[in-house]
């Protein structure tokens, strides 16, 4: 079918350039740049190692220096242990089972450790993520092979466009107090759908409330084990926690990202930890050990009946494994049928402990940040598919401009939102947001449908506060300066700082300082936010305020409020130039995180090219909200 045809091309295309951008960063650098970029420990520690299931062995590790550099080990990732002896030859491939701190466990595809791992300089670098793209193109393919010979009703054809989805005449309603009438019906309209319902939960309006309602709604209807999903461990971890303290019993695939111990509990490891047959399977687990040790005193160069008694040893402990995994696995389907609910990456929902399983539903949240092809994974799953998120917010990120271009940047959700306005609830009372800060946005993106609950409506952070203030720095000579890939602004993001301190000066005579308002500063710019942060180290007169305040990119606030927004738009050059302040989805984002106050701060001859700015430059105008930097300048 074409439709899964162009899609498995453009995955390809965006493979492709993942590849090499990986081979650039790794190809010919030492493994002080890798571990700059984040695709190594070194040095490492070995803390222990464990028998694991078949012939792996599983390996705790620890990076004992450069512990406060970020790195992109996950759960799953492909990896290889090193030793920089002899880093070319020296090397055993592996796979990620858990990441926490500076400890990271992994499984080696071998049953014990090579020698070259006990003489030290040891190292563990991250390998290429084929198995992300090969598990999106099995299930592109599989999908196309379904699209082939459609059954009646089939998910396939309705996600697809070729035959419409379907409600149910039975009239189900289930009365939820926490609910407003819109997110009642969003419930309404998920439990009465035969293959698709679509929750479009713009910011602040209780989409993440509304959900786990439904998936209780729908579990107390069918008795049937969900799948809930989403692209990022974060919001994996925020819907299983939500669902758990709603009394569900939770199995949380993989590893969170929120390593609280409330989290861990929902975990399949700590579950199977607190399980009967444990016990039994350490007294195994150690016999092997200890039948394995015995093995290893016995060396290659000896005669033949010590290679016999050696021989003889090794079986008996994979014997004794193959047992363990045995227990092991009845275990694990205990743990798996009991769960009411279970949870994922997209990705994740292959992993092999549920690789088999099928579903009567499955949720997809932030779905307006999904990859199409990983979505496919989780549906081929189910019947029926709720899609729940925002397309007017940040899309998927795509590292190919070309796939991106040929339509991967659009999502499922865009696509079924467009064809299907009758599986479409829109939630539009929002309780985060003053109506001046939503007045825009929602114009811009909503239609004009968003409405500020009354709790929120006209509330400031004192009486006679302005909720919306657009700054214009046209005039003041702040130009742009271009710092590698990056744009900084560092005459803007004085000024910024200068106003925030004058704000936060008056508002502490409203304000008890430990009940201080929360504060985000925010700029599309990596290199502002650099600047930005250097700036607020600098700035003694800030320091009783330090702890109320974060700097970020606006792609880091995604999902987050603060009381106080302040933005930097950073652009200001003769050229007019805008650059990726084009993309208005993400200045929706940046605008619709502040609750209270939010100030924008930017050069309206550069912006006004582009009719979003010029538009909300006029709304601050009919607002009574627009100043000049001028006016701030000599105080």
């Amino acid at each position: 079918m074409d439709y899964f045809k162009k899609l498995i091309d453009l995955l390809k295309i965006e493979k492709d350039e993942d590849l090499n951008a990986y081979r650039r960063l790794t190809e010919s650098s030492s493994v002080t740049d890798r571990r700059m970029n984040g695709l190594a420990w070194y040095p490492i520690a070995i803390r222990g190692t464990e028998m694991s299931r078949g012939d792996y062995l599983s390996v705790e590790l620890e990076r004992t220096t450069h512990q406060d550099l970020s790195h992109q080990f996950r759960f799953g990732a492909s990896v290889a242990l090193f030793s920089n002896h002899d880093p070319g030859k020296d090397r055993i491939e592996g796979t990620v089972t858990h990441v926490s701190g500076n400890k990271i466990k992994i499984t080696l595809r071998s049953d014990e450790l090579p020698d070259w791992s006990r003489d030290g300089k040891l190292g563990i670098d991250l390998l290429f993520d084929n198995n992300s793209y090969d598990e999106m193109q099995a299930a592109l393919k599989e999908a196309a092979q379904r699209a082939e010979n459609p059954k009646q009703g089939d998910l396939v054809s309705v996600l697809t466009g070729s035959s419409k989805p379907g409600f149910s005449d039975k009239k189900l309603h289930y009365s939820i107090p926490q609910l407003n009438a819109v997110q009642q019906l969003a419930v309404e309209k998920i439990i009465a759908a035969n293959d698709l319902a679509i929750v479009h939960g713009p910011p602040g309006t209780g989409k993440t409330t509304t959900l786990v309602q439904a998936i209780k709604a729908l579990i107390k209807q069918n008795h049937q084990q969900i799948l809930v999903v989403a692209p990022s461990n974060t919001a994996v971890d925020l819907l299983s926690e939500k669902l758990a303290e709603e009394g569900l019993n939770v199995l949380r695939i993989g590893n969170p990202a929120r390593v609280s111990a409330k989290m861990l509990s929902l975990t399949l490891d700590s579950k199977i930890a607190d399980h009967e047959h444990m016990k039994e399977v350490r007294a195994l687990k150690k016999q092997a050990a200890e039948y394995k040790n015995m093995a290893h005193k016995y060396k290659r160069t000896f005669g033949r009946a010590e290679q016999e008694q050696r021989k003889a040893l090794f079986n008996e402990a994979h014997k004794i494994m193959k047992e363990v995994g045995n227990t092991e696995q009845y275990m694990i389907d205990q743990v798996v049928a009991k769960a009411q609910v279970i949870t994922a990456t997209l990705v994740g929902a292959n992993h092999h402990t549920i690789r088999n399983l099928t579903f009567h539903t499955v949720v997809i949240d932030e779905a307006g940040q999904a990859l199409e092809p990983a979505c496919w994974i989780p549906i081929l799953k189910s019947q029926k598919v709720i899609l729940a998120g925002d397309h007017c917010q940040l899309p998927p990120t795509i590292k190919s401009v070309e796939a991106a271009k040929k339509g991967l940047s659009t999502t499922l959700l865009e696509k079924c939102v467009a064809i299907y306005p009758e599986s479409v609830v829109l939630l539009e009372e929002q309780y985060r947001m003053h109506h001046k800060i939503m007045g825009y946005p929602s114009r811009l993106f909503y239609n004009n449908q968003l409405k500020a609950a009354s709790s929120v409506a006209g509330k400031t952070l004192f009486t006679d506060d302005i909720p919306l203030n657009f700054i214009d720095t046209a005039g003041c000579a702040f130009d742009e300066k271009l710092e590698g890939t990056s744009v900084s602004n560092p005459e803007e993001a004085a000024f910024l700082l200068k106003h925030l301190t004058a704000y936060l000066l008056e508002l502490v005579n409203h304000c008890p300082i430990d009940q201080f308002p929360s504060i985000g500063i925010i700029s599309p710019y990596q290199q502002q936010i650099r600047c930005l942060k250097d700036l607020l180290q600098s700035s003694p007169e800030l320091d009783p305020y330090k702890e109320y305040i974060t700097i970020n990119t606006i792609d880091s606030f995604q999902g987050q409020e603060r009381d106080i927004i302040y933005i930097s738009l950073t652009r200001s050059n003769a050229e007019r130039t805008i650059g990726f302040l084009a993309d208005i989805r993400r200045m929706n984002v940046a605008m619709t995180r502040a609750k209270q106050k939010l100030v924008v701060v930017g050069d309206s001859v550069t912006l006004a090219r582009l009719p979003f700015y010029s538009d909300f430059i006029a709304y601050a105008e009919q607002e009574g909200v627009y100043n000049s930097a001028w006016e701030f300048m000599h105080d």
